[in-house]
Order: structure tokens, then sequence, then C-alpha cells
């Protein structure tokens, strides 16, 4: 989780918000969610990201969406991470749906 995070405030990741789905959800144990500015941006982080896991920790990610580069997501096991572009973060609202009330 640690090595997820500094990755993406290493490529300057916008609004990183940390979800703990331990006992909510049997998909992962956390879901990162957050934004970059631009679909390059999008697309960057999200292949730094799975080249870094896969370098460190022999990690292979399961990833979607990375063509259209508006929405990524990568799920490596215990950790799904979703990369947006602002809009879309906007539009599917995934904090609201997934963070205890009031916390969004």
């Amino acid at each position: 989780m640690d090595r997820i995070l500094s990755s993406l405030t290493e490529d300057k990741a916008e609004d990183i918000v940390q979800i703990d789905l331990r006992g909510k959800s049997a998909m992962a144990d956390y879901m990162v969610i957050c934004s970059g500015r631009s679909s390059r941006q999008v697309t960057s982080m999200s292949e730094k990201l799975v080249d870094r896991l896969k370098q460190e920790f022999g990690r292979a990610s399961k990833v979607e969406g990375k063509q259209t580069g508006d929405w990524v997501l990568i799920d490596t096991g215990d950790v799904i991470v979703h990369v947006f572009r602002p809009e879309v973060r906007e539009f599917y609202q995934l904090e609201k749906m997934w963070m205890p009330a009031g916390m969004a």
C-alpha cells in the first residue's frame, strides 16, 4: 500500500483518497482513488505504477481502461487503484459509494 501511494505522489497524482475495505468487501482490502490532470497523465501514472509494482515486488496487476485515459483501474490483488481525469471522477463519485457516511 505504501508503495502505491508513494508512486502516485511521485507522479503528481491529485486528491489521493485511501478507503479501507476490510470487512466491507471481499474484492480487496483497500481502494485508492486519485486524479490526473489529463488523459496522458492518467495513462502515464497508471503505467508507471504497474511497472514499479512488477519490478519491486514481482506483482503483476490487472489493468483496464488504459486505452482512453479517462479512468484506469489497476487491480493489484489487495488494493484496487482508480486513476481518473477529474471530470470522470466527479461523474462516478466512487468515494461517496465506498466511504463511510459523512467522510466523502
